[in-house]
């Protein structure tokens, strides 16, 4: 059963009560690919991130998460955008309904070794080319697209 519920753009989603401050990193190797996770929690593919501790910065977060996540150590090499979209809400099992506030980096592996947490079920580098027939939430396909675009600058949304 799923622990958290993604919606979008729906009006039957509940209100948001909470907006909380994370990071992701949509991490590429040197064949372009693009490592994603499967959420335990959802069952959907995403890249690796998570919130904020209060005592660090966003860049911060964004590489310890990735760490706890993957195994993976990583060096931020840019910012992807801001995803603030008060029409996408996350519901969780404990009743707190969240507004989506991510701020994505890109970035690249560096040390460490790949393993799977409690957080997902799966790890696999995807060519981006290969992301359509995975369960993903549409935020997550926005993100990838900015990412094969190759933007020079973040998206603000």
């Amino acid at each position: 059963m799923s622990r958290r519920t993604d919606y979008y753009n729906d009006p039957d989603a509940p209100p948001a009560t909470r907006i909380v401050p994370g990071a992701q990193v949509l991490i590429t190797d040197q064949s372009g690919r693009v490592l994603l996770q499967r959420r335990a929690d959802s069952g959907n593919w995403s890249a690796p991130g998570g919130v904020m501790d209060i005592g660090e910065t966003l860049a911060e977060t964004a590489v310890r998460e990735v760490k706890e996540e993957t195994g993976l150590d990583v060096e931020i090499t840019g910012l992807l955008g801001l995803y603030t979209d008060p029409r996408h809400v996350i519901a969780y099992a404990d009743g707190e309904v969240r507004q989506e506030f991510v701020v994505a980096f890109t970035g690249r592996p560096i040390g460490g070794q790949l393993e799977i947490s409690d957080e997902s079920t799966e790890l696999r580098w995807v060519p981006i080319t290969e992301t359509d027939d995975l369960p993903m939430h549409q935020t997550a396909r926005l993100r990838l697209q900015h990412l094969a675009e190759g933007r020079l600058t973040p998206h603000l949304g």
